[in-house]
């Protein structure tokens, strides 16, 4: 496949996305992961989980996944390519919106799309997670530590770092007694 048709291919494939990212590049970590890796077949389902790891691990915007897969299909370009389809489409959308959104505080409107969407952002949050857990191919104990540590998190005020360090110190163990 020659370069432009795939540079072309990533532009297809982030731009849509990029526009559908309400809520933040988490609600669309799932469709990232169809795409790449069921659709186009750029990816293994461990080298988008290992990409979703940096991207997580690293400061800055959560569709910074974009970027390394980019990189991971075409070098610097890929790079430059995907970021600027996944940040081109959805910050015109952003700036065009936040200004109608200014001029009609308070509308009826306004409040339905705010009460209609917060809904639909969790869910797809949701769907992303288990995507990613499903491409790690966890265990029972991986969904079982997952699922706690949510539960922890949603209804105690736990520090999310020591809580990771727990689990991580956990897992340890569990690794080294086997």
């Amino acid at each position: 496949m020659d370069m432009d048709s795939l540079l072309w291919k990533l532009v297809l494939v982030f731009a849509p996305l990029s526009v559908l990212s309400f809520g933040g590049g988490q609600v669309i970590v799932s469709d990232i992961q169809l795409q790449t890796v069921q659709v186009h077949h750029w990816l293994t389902n461990q080298q988008f989980a290992d990409l979703f790891a940096i991207s997580r691990a690293a400061p800055g915007p959560s569709t910074l996944i974009s970027s390394l897969i980019g990189y991971q299909i075409s070098g610097f370009i890929g790079a430059i390519v995907a970021t600027l389809a996944m940040y081109i489409p959805s910050s015109t959308v952003f700036v065009i919106t936040t200004s109608l959104w200014h001029r009609h505080h308070g509308s009826r409107w306004r409040i339905a799309i705010e009460r209609g969407l917060a809904p639909i952002a969790v869910g797809l949050i949701f769907a992303s997670a288990i995507v990613v857990l499903q491409a790690i191919h966890i265990g029972v104990l991986g969904w079982c530590s997952t699922l706690a540590s949510a539960l922890l998190l949603y209804f105690t005020k736990i520090n999310p770092y020591l809580l990771m360090l727990a689990v991580a110190l956990f897992y340890t163990a569990v690794f080294f007694l086997k």
